[in-house]
């Protein structure tokens, strides 16, 4: 007697859309289009034998996948048996002496080790030391800085400035304000080649200087607009230029300015005209510690999208650029939010909460 061909697999719309994705992605593993494909030649009817012969797999597989699919959906197409892949040919103890050897100093005139170097030391495969490495989240080539500010006041200033981001005073303006100094007008020998389908943007490595230029900002941490102007130099005197723009930008409010301790800022001349405006209010930020005012934040945002990768033939170019990007900027501003509290942000060690105390 012939054997009867299996039923059709009975799968949903959802199902069938997702499997028809799977069926043609070039990104997912081939196992899982195998069997995406599997299963819906047997939703069409097709018998084993001819669904094995179209996808080049044998009738047990298909035999597997279309009972594994009845029975679990499309989620146990995803599941894999113990024991798949190549077995593990060392243990444990040549784990452990991988990751003790990666702790430890490396050769002489190394700062740090390799796959190669530790694959030597232990006697093993450098893919062996790079498996054990991702498993147990080892790097040694990467590293990051950090720096702790020995301000004397440093938990009263980080106490007050967190204080006015998160509870920013009533009829009252918070201005995070500092320069940008020193920022390039950079152009390149020759002109760029622009990129193409498979081939990124492509620059000189030489340059030419055509001079620099200092921008002041404001940023309001309220509504996120930006105040800006740029000067040849960022000395006192321009400082002064720029209190008088926010002065006559703001008239007739409270303003509570964030600054760091540079000098310019504390200069006589600059106090004296703060004392003849008591509306003016300044919070400055510890010492080691200026990316706790936001208007980094926006310097960062601004180096990024418009001058890192800009040309600039003159200092003019370069200062219309960011006139421009101002102008983007206003069309389009937000403020930045402030998460972290004063004690999470004075906790140690603090090297986190200065890359997450902003958003």
């Amino acid at each position: 007697m012939a054997n009867h061909p299996a039923p059709p697999l009975d799968i949903t719309d959802d199902d069938r859309t997702t499997l028809t994705t799977w069926s043609r992605s070039r990104a997912l593993p081939q196992r899982l289009v195998l069997r995406a494909r599997i299963v819906l030649l047997a939703a069409e009817g097709m018998p084993n034998r001819q669904i094995a012969a179209k996808t080049a797999t044998t009738q047990p597989t298909v035999q597997l996948w279309r009972s594994r699919y009845a029975s679990g959906g499309i989620a146990a197409l995803e599941l894999d048996q113990p024991g798949r892949g190549r077995p593990t040919q060392h243990g444990q103890e040549v784990a452990t002496k991988i990751i003790s050897v990666t702790l430890g100093k490396p050769p002489r005139s190394m700062t740090h080790w390799s796959t190669r170097l530790v694959a030597e030391q232990v006697g093993v495969g450098s893919t062996t030391v790079h498996r054990v490495w991702r498993e147990h989240g080892l790097q040694p080539h990467r590293t990051r800085s950090f720096k702790y500010s020995t301000d004397p006041d440093l938990e009263a200033k980080v106490t007050d400035v967190i204080g006015l981001y998160l509870h920013p005073p009533e009829k009252a303006l918070v201005l995070c304000v500092d320069e940008k100094s020193q920022i390039q007008a950079l152009d390149r020998t020759q002109p760029l080649l622009p990129m193409r389908p498979g081939q990124p943007e492509r620059r000189t490595h030489d340059y030419v200087r055509h001079g620099t230029a200092t921008l002041f900002a404001a940023f309001d941490i309220a509504s996120g607009s930006v105040t800006g102007r740029t000067y040849a130099r960022h000395r006192h005197q321009e400082f002064l230029k720029f209190l008088q723009v926010i002065d006559d930008r703001y008239p007739a409010v409270d303003i509570h300015l964030v600054l760091d301790n540079y000098r310019t800022h504390k200069h006589p001349v600059v106090k004296e005209w703060l004392a003849e405006r008591p509306r003016f209010q300044l919070h400055f930020t510890p010492t080691s510690a200026s990316w706790m005012n936001q208007v980094e934040t926006w310097f960062s945002i601004l180096h990024r999208q418009a001058i890192q990768r800009g040309v600039f033939r003159s200092v003019r170019a370069l200062i219309a650029t960011i006139a421009r990007f101002l102008d983007t900027w206003d069309e389009h501003k937000h403020p930045f939010s402030w998460v972290k509290t004063p004690s999470e942000v004075l906790r140690r060690p603090n090297v986190k909460a200065i890359s997450a105390a902003v958003h």
